[in-house]
């Protein structure tokens, strides 16, 4: 089991990681996470686990995990920011996720709007964000965090469409000095997009990414259009080229055709 005392030795950062919570089995690390965050938890308290029984994926779905060789973590966040910029949030963890995977693993990791982390077009990590707000600004911000560490072998629904690390480099990557990259880079991007503005993380994701002029479609609530990606809007949405006009998009699942 990944336990507090190791995931702290060594560990580079002043805030990130200053408190773990960790957990050989638990509901949901972002559930956890926003008990303790309402409960006042400082920024950078951190809840890990080695399983998760209901853990989050975007609208409600399961992140299915194989217990005792991934990453799931959940980190709490209290940022100075605008409810509207809060899509700028998961450019800002794609970001530092990416790096911190790519100098450990030696490995390019692409970054998939607005949440997803692929390699060869394969979904390797996901973000979840969950907000709680106090008189019309952000009072604490949780991030989630799921990446496929050392699994080989996904459920039949997710097998063509989800990889792991160990699947793409060829061996086992020790999850501990993992942990401690990610959170170190984490704080620093953090850090330099509180003092510069978030929106300076829009062309770092970008440099990530390869879905600029590519034809997507987008499904919002059982409505499916598609269009051409043409950037980020400066809060952080997704801005297509749609039947000859410009249309900006903050929310809904993104398929990439022809990937």
């Amino acid at each position: 089991m990944l336990e507090e005392q190791m995931l702290r030795k060594g560990l580079k950062t002043r805030a990130f990681g200053s408190k773990i919570f960790a957990f050989e089995t638990i509901d949901s690390t972002n559930n956890c996470a926003k008990a303790v965050a309402g409960c006042g938890a400082g920024e950078g308290t951190v809840v890990i686990a080695e399983h998760q029984t209901n853990g989050k994926g975007r609208h409600g779905r399961v992140w299915q995990s194989t217990p005792n060789e991934n990453l799931m973590f959940s980190i709490v966040l209290r940022p100075k920011l605008p409810p509207e910029d809060l899509n700028l949030l998961p450019l800002y963890v794609a970001v530092a996720v990416s790096d911190a995977i790519e100098r450990l693993a030696g490995i390019k990791l692409e970054c998939k709007w607005p949440n997803d982390l692929l390699i060869n077009g394969k979904k390797v990590a996901g973000i979840l964000i969950e907000g709680s707000y106090k008189q019309n600004s952000i009072d604490y911000v949780v991030i989630g965090v799921g990446i496929n560490v050392n699994q080989l072998r996904f459920p039949g629904e997710i097998e063509a469409t989800a990889t792991s690390l160990r699947l793409e480099i060829g061996k086992e990557v020790d999850r501990i000095p993992l942990f401690r990259e990610i959170l170190v880079s984490m704080e620093n991007i953090y850090r330099n997009s509180s003092s510069r503005g978030f929106q300076s993380i829009i062309p770092q994701w970008l440099a990530h990414t390869h879905m600029i002029n590519r034809t997507i479609s987008v499904s919002q609530q059982g409505t499916v259009f598609s269009g051409t990606v043409k950037g980020l809007s400066p809060e952080g949405g997704l801005v297509l080229q749609t039947d000859g006009a410009e249309r900006t998009v903050f929310a809904g699942d993104v398929t990439i055709l022809g990937h």
